[in-house]
């Protein structure tokens, strides 16, 4: 193991102790919620989100070798970006007789952010693949 990744797992473990311990101390603290909430994480983690990218990933996988990378790096970006701003998308949070509350077109953002993201990878393939026929006998 490199050092590196020995100062990582050992920062890592202090990290999560001290939470566990400051959880352990508070004393506002209730145990069955946090326990269902670790559940439901470990039940979305493992039953959802990890099926998931191991199809994308292996989907992912057929694609031509010079789009292969960008593809995957786009799509990563892009899941990402979805996660954080669905919640706004869908309006959690916003009300009525508040206006100023989520004043924002986040739907229309997303679609543009998406659009920044996967237009270049576009161009990107497709220098790629033109690159890859010409060096091709």
């Amino acid at each position: 193991m490199t050092a590196v990744r020995r100062v990582l797992v050992a920062s890592g473990t202090i990290l999560v102790g001290y939470a566990v311990l400051s959880a352990i101390a508070d004393p506002d603290i209730r145990l069955p919620g946090v326990l269902i909430f670790l559940a439901a994480v470990l039940v979305l983690h493992d039953g959802i989100l990890l099926p998931l990218s191991i199809g994308v990933g292996a989907l992912l996988a057929r694609l031509p070798v010079p789009g292969r990378a960008p593809v995957r790096a786009a799509a990563l970006i892009s899941i990402s970006l979805t996660i954080v701003a669905l919640p706004l998308v869908l309006g959690y949070g916003r009300s009525a007789d508040n206006p100023s509350i989520l004043p924002l077109p986040y739907g229309r953002g997303l679609l543009l952010m998406l659009t920044v993201i996967w237009l270049p990878t576009a161009v990107i393939i497709a220098i790629r693949m033109r690159r890859a026929r010409r060096a091709a006998p």
